[in-house]
């Protein structure tokens, strides 16, 4: 089990020593065993899979009906509460799916910002995008099946059963992270975070889904929303009704929403998120303040600013400094900022080469800390992400996805949305760590020129937001 202080860097080398060690002697362990079907569940599936009835099928009600608003409350007290009782071994599966979702997040993130607007914000999600490809995963039987778990970093090797990758341990894993990251610890010590997952599940009237694959996706996405609609006689008409519906549904505004569905598709699965953090004992200052955009370029913007003990780094090779804010028992705000305002090169440095080193090298310091308050809208189509990794059939009209439907399926775009919050936590007594005394030691670090940003759960090393900040007034 990783314990909670453990740094990123430390969990992930040590869990990759681990894999290797079992990858060794594999007559014993698989070196992803927490993660693939155990000796037992393949009995019993061999055993029951001959008296398995077709699985239950329903058609989606009209993209008109009524439905209930999001509770996002309930959805956090429902995360937190699927974290207590955790097993040490739920802990592990976590922190080696966090492994996972890392390297994938990473690349993808490489792939992503090239596309984005060099004086704008983004935010990327690695969680969404995980358990966006977990759910086709679950959905798929071979070969798509094999290319997806391939694609999720979990090697099949012989193809047997206790090499398959179990879809419902990842998102569990996924939810425990989810879980983590939300939980105050002892009552009152951390402001209080959301963090809300929504799945739209948009099909051509008559289309029949199956009720186990809907139900399977609750770990990862207590909501999941199936509805019906033309999608091809006019398709940015049927954009325009998807957003309008999730809209509705959420209270959310997307960036980038949702147009031009192809009009051969039958089914678009898309993923919303929403995060919101409140950083204790941080206050807002009165009046908007200057944000550097560029050397030409300043914007007026409101900003938060709290005194405390925080991690704190300063690279003076790379030109950048790096601080590590708690939001959570769980969860912490990593803030990377460029002494100059080439985001690109640090980017390249950071989520990819130098980021555990950075990570190890933080240590305490009292600082105080003036940043934006922040409003990030991303939103990227994972079929793009997928053709520019060189895999554009991955979930083509070849692909075989049975265990969705037994109808012919074409999936069209397949949005990740995600809305990310940052505001002081007015009114609140600080944490213990904005209690230390303001005195001349304080190093004053503020954040008003573009910087990087990534939400850290720490139990799992999971990095759950990746983002950047160029112009804070600026959606993604």
């Amino acid at each position: 089990m990783a314990p909670a202080g453990l740094s990123l860097g430390a969990a992930v080398l040590g869990l990759l020593a681990w894999a290797s060690l079992a990858a060794g002697d594999r007559v014993y362990i698989h070196p992803f065993h927490l993660l693939v079907y155990s000796k037992s569940s393949c009995e019993q599936l061999e055993k029951t899979g001959a008296e398995t009835p077709t699985d239950l099928t329903f058609a989606p009600v009209p993209i008109q009906a009524k439905s209930s608003p999001v509770d996002e409350e309930a959805l956090r007290e429902a995360l937190v509460q699927a974290t207590e009782g955790l097993e040490a071994e739920d802990r592990l599966r976590a922190v080696k799916v966090g492994m996972l979702l890392n390297f994938m997040g990473f690349h993808m993130y490489k792939t992503l910002s090239a596309t984005w607007s060099a004086a704008g914000g983004a935010v990327f999600s690695p969680v969404a995008l995980f358990g966006t490809l977990t759910s086709f995963y679950l959905g798929a039987s071979d070969p798509t099946a094999r290319r997806l778990q391939a694609f999720l970093g979990v090697p099949g090797e012989d193809q047997g059963c206790t090499s398959r990758l179990d879809g419902h341990k990842v998102l569990s894993a996924l939810q425990t992270i989810q879980g983590l990251l939300v939980t105050h610890g002892r009552a009152g010590s951390q402001a209080r975070l959301l963090l809300s997952t929504v799945v739209g599940l948009f099909t051509v009237p008559g289309l029949r889904l199956k009720q186990r694959f809907v139900q399977d996706l609750a770990p990862f996405a207590p909501v999941t929303l199936p509805r019906s609609l033309d999608l091809s006689s006019d398709p940015d008409l049927a954009a325009e009704k998807i957003n309008r519906f999730m809209q509705a549904v959420t209270g959310w505004k997307m960036g980038t929403p949702l147009t031009g569905v192809s009009p051969d598709s039958t089914l678009l699965l898309n993923t919303y998120v929403h995060f919101q953090g409140k950083v204790k004992g941080f206050s807002l200052l009165p009046g908007l303040q200057e944000f550097r955009v560029d050397n030409t370029t300043s914007v007026s913007v409101p900003m938060l600013s709290g005194t405390g003990t925080f991690h704190y780094w300063s690279d003076d090779q790379n030109n950048l400094s790096v601080i590590r804010v708690p939001l959570s028992a769980h969860a912490s705000l990593l803030l990377i900022q460029p002494h100059t305002f080439d985001l690109h090169k640090v980017e390249a440095l950071t989520f990819q080469h130098n980021f555990l080193t950075w990570i190890k090298n933080l240590s305490p310091r009292a600082i105080r800390l003036t940043m934006p308050q922040l409003t990030l809208q991303g939103s990227y189509d994972l079929q793009d992400l997928l053709a520019q990794t060189k895999l554009p059939t991955l979930l083509g009209a070849e692909a075989n996805l049975r265990k969705i439907s037994d109808d012919d399926l074409r999936v069209g775009k397949v949005l990740n949305s995600v809305l990310f919050e940052l505001k002081a936590d007015e009114g609140e007594q600080p944490t213990e760590s904005a209690l230390q005394p303001a005195g001349p030691e304080a190093l004053e670090v503020t954040l008003n020129s573009p910087f990087l940003l990534a939400v850290l759960e720490r139990e799992s090393a999971a990095l759950t937001f990746l983002g950047r900040v160029a112009n804070p007034i600026s959606a993604a």
